[in-house]
């Protein structure tokens, strides 16, 4: 079953790429006592991840912040080498956190994997959005098959 509004983000361990190598965090250090907007991409390097869900959210971070939000979280099972790379060649720049979930542990507790077996990609998450406040989903957007729309920059922001 996915994750629904009023839902408690599960316990899991989650990793993001620091100057000494990947460290690991908790969903609690990442999500308890702020306010988030985590979105879900199927893969770093990827047409639409690259060329619109995370430019959109660095393009309008400062906007997202000024409504409160402390954190924007880009979140993929790539794993934290892949996207801390990304986040470089992206340019996030601090603007948004580029996490991991390399072993889709929290996306399996989520409900919201996407399987792409047979297709060279394995297990990813879907494409989605969350508003996340002190560890309970406010909202949650999950994308059609093949859309880009109500997990977008734009689309979190109009709802903040």
């Amino acid at each position: 079953m996915t994750i629904q509004p009023g839902d408690k983000i599960p316990e899991a361990t989650l990793y993001e790429m620091g100057t000494d190598g990947p460290g690991g965090m908790s969903t609690t250090e990442l999500f308890g006592g702020k306010t988030v907007v985590l979105f879900g991409i199927p893969g770093a390097f990827t047409p639409t991840c690259s060329a619109q869900h995370l430019p959109g959210y660095m393009d309008l971070a400062s906007q997202i912040k000024a409504k409160g939000v402390d954190e924007i979280v880009c979140f993929s099972t790539n794993d934290a080498f892949v996207m801390g790379a990304w986040g470089k060649v992206q340019g996030v720049n601090g603007e948004v956190r580029m996490i991991s979930d390399g072993d889709a542990e929290l996306t399996k507790k989520m409900g919201l994997e996407l399987d792409l077996h047979g297709k060279g990609l394995g297990l990813r998450n879907d494409r989605f959005a969350m508003v996340v406040k002190d560890g309970v989903v406010q909202s949650i957007d999950q994308e059609a098959p093949g859309a880009f729309e109500v997990s977008s920059a734009a689309a979190q922001l109009s709802k903040l």
